[in-house]
């Protein structure tokens, strides 16, 4: 379906237009007819902290650690008795965590002190429309306005 069609509601949150398409799902209407288009998009970032080497290693050692644990224990599974199992999976383990915290580090030193934050970010739109094919449009509206009324 085209991006266009017509409007047959709009709301704030794209949860209200998410429970507005469940609602004519659930009315047996045919929701293949309808899109849900966000309008006015901005980024959000929100900064979490102050990035520093020790927290970048730190990071970089736990994100090692975790692939050297996994690897470690691809490689258990063939070992032939189990002390060299348990053997793989630590040797695994360190060897991510140290390499883990070298990339850590370089990844640090590279942005020179450009970025010395963490953040997450986010799309958003400021309006969420509920847009219908035209064959399908008046429906939907009595659909979508019994919903309204039901708060």
């Amino acid at each position: 379906m085209p991006t266009g069609g017509v409007q047959v509601g709009s709301y704030d949150s794209y949860e209200q237009a998410q429970a507005a398409v469940d609602h004519l799902s659930d009315q047996k209407f045919a929701v293949e007819n309808v899109t849900i288009i966000g309008s006015d998009l901005r980024m959000i970032e929100k900064v979490t902290g102050r990035l520093t080497l020790g927290r970048a290693v730190a990071a970089g050692a736990a994100a090692g650690a975790w692939w050297g644990l996994f690897v470690g224990l691809l490689l258990g599974i063939f070992s032939p008795d189990g002390s060299s199992w348990i053997g793989s999976v630590l040797a695994g383990l360190l060897i991510g965590l140290v390499f883990g915290a070298i990339f850590g580090g370089i990844g640090y030193a590279a942005t020179q002190g450009r970025r010395d934050f963490t953040s997450t970010s986010k799309i958003v739109a400021s309006r969420y429309d509920v847009m219908c094919q035209p064959a399908h449009a008046e429906e939907a509206r009595a659909h979508l306005a019994r919903f309204s009324l039901r708060g």
